[in-house]
């Protein structure tokens, strides 16, 4: 908790040095000078969430990508609120300088609200007429185009950049904007070095095997150039498949099986456009990945030393509890909950089943055809396990939710249930 407090103190740090420069050196009266730093705050925040879209690995080990996406999101949100009052309350002598504030102030809110609903899980995640519609829409707005829609924000930050520049109570303030400049000259030479440069020093593979699991689910084997030394159980990577006309070249998250730091394996259900020619990957492809990332390794090594383990995962969402499995079953008491939709999904089971046999009775597996309903989990999970146990859910982002809200229904606590969704 007193890390995500950290972490979202960053809404209030980040604009400060703007806000103060500026409010040390304007004589404008009161209320116009309160828009105007207004203007500034959302215009810190707008360039935050860019500087956030870069996942930052040291804050992902600190808070987790979700919560990283999650203040991501709501920065958006807030600079679009704060613009608006901005506004809505200031004036502005130049044409231009008024047309860039315009433009930028609704094309924000154009991406905003694509991005709430193709990128986010806000309201899709809770909807399934809106998860629909959204599968509908995809045919249109795949995920490669709402990724460039999305940084649409860069041309708009660049006009809000511009609109400053030409008022004359701001320009004239020589260190202020030389303030404001230093912002979007080290925001977006961060951006470019993690998007265009930094991804050539990050870890390469070759694909070595790509199978089918069950009706839906591929498992890829990447053999990497280098050992992945800070991979972690639990942990995903950001995919990108270098020369295959197969897929697109465009980055996607996937948890890792197992705890094999030279050849990774990613079980990977075929369910969105990207994913749906997963299986068109051919053995020899290169592969770029981005990572590790993950905190569920950490929270149960600092967290939860004695407590009981329960994994609850929907179908290929097994992946990194595999491996948490694979590191613990033969020291802690774990239960794993494997929900799959056919019989023949549950691909898995050998594996579990050694893993069983050697962990000397400390690891239970139990697997269902469809989701896990209330009553099963009231009767599977002991009352002990209940009240202490440290839970831990992967799946498809909807089931996620589903499964949070069994959990807490059957008496779980909110702070003992764990997951990793990707988005805002």
């Amino acid at each position: 908790m007193l890390r995500k407090l950290l972490f979202w103190s960053f809404t209030v740090v980040f604009p400060l040095p703007l806000v103060l420069t500026y409010d040390y050196l304007a004589t404008e009266p009161g209320p116009l000078k309160l828009y105007i730093l207004l203007g500034l705050i959302a215009y810190a925040w707008w360039l935050l969430s860019i500087l956030l879209s870069v996942r930052p690995y040291w804050l992902d080990r600190f808070v987790g990508l979700p919560s990283v996406y999650g203040l991501h999101g709501m920065l958006g949100v807030l600079a679009a609120v704060a613009a608006y009052l901005h506004r809505d309350s200031s004036y502005s002598p130049s044409p231009l300088a008024r047309d860039l504030g315009d433009w930028a102030f609704y094309g924000s809110l154009g991406v905003l609200c694509f991005s709430v609903f193709f990128m986010s899980g806000w309201l899709v995640d809770r909807s399934r007429l809106l998860l629909k519609a959204k599968g509908l829409l995809e045919v249109v707005f795949r995920r490669q185009l709402s990724v460039w829609i999305h940084r649409l924000n860069l041309v708009i930050v660049a006009m809000i950049w511009l609109h400053a520049h030409l008022l004359v109570r701001v320009n004239r303030h020589f260190e202020f904007m030389v303030l404001l400049d230093l912002y979007m000259v080290i925001v977006l030479g961060i951006y470019v070095w993690r998007k265009w440069i930094k991804p050539d020093t990050y870890l390469t593979g070759t694909v070595t095997g790509n199978d089918a699991r069950g009706g839906s689910t591929r498992r890829v084997s990447v053999d990497l150039d280098r050992r992945a030394a800070a991979l972690q159980p639990g942990d995903f990577f950001f995919l990108r498949f270098e020369g295959s006309s197969s897929v697109s070249r465009e980055w996607h998250p996937f948890s890792v099986t197992d705890d094999n730091q030279e050849t990774l394996t990613f079980t990977i259900r075929q369910h969105g456009d990207f994913t749906r020619r997963i299986s068109k990957v051919e053995k020899g492809t290169r592969v770029r990945l981005e990572g590790p990332f993950g905190r569920f390794e950490s929270i149960i090594r600092n967290r939860y030393r004695d407590a009981p383990l329960v994994f609850l995962g929907m179908g290929a969402g097994v992946a990194p509890l595999l491996s948490l499995t694979a590191a613990h079953h033969t020291t802690r008491n774990i239960h794993l909950l494997w929900a799959v939709r056919s019989p023949e999904d549950a691909y898995y089971r050998d594996v579990l089943e050694e893993y069983q046999e050697a962990s000397d009775g400390r690891l239970q597996v139990t697997t269902s055809v469809g989701r896990f309903r209330r009553e099963d989990l009231a009767g599977i999970l002991s009352t002990e396990t209940i009240s202490k146990g440290a839970f831990f859910i992967v799946g498809p982002n909807p089931a996620v939710l589903a499964n949070q809200r069994l959990l807490r229904r059957i008496g779980v606590s909110a702070r003992r249930i764990h997951q990793e969704r990707l988005t805002m």
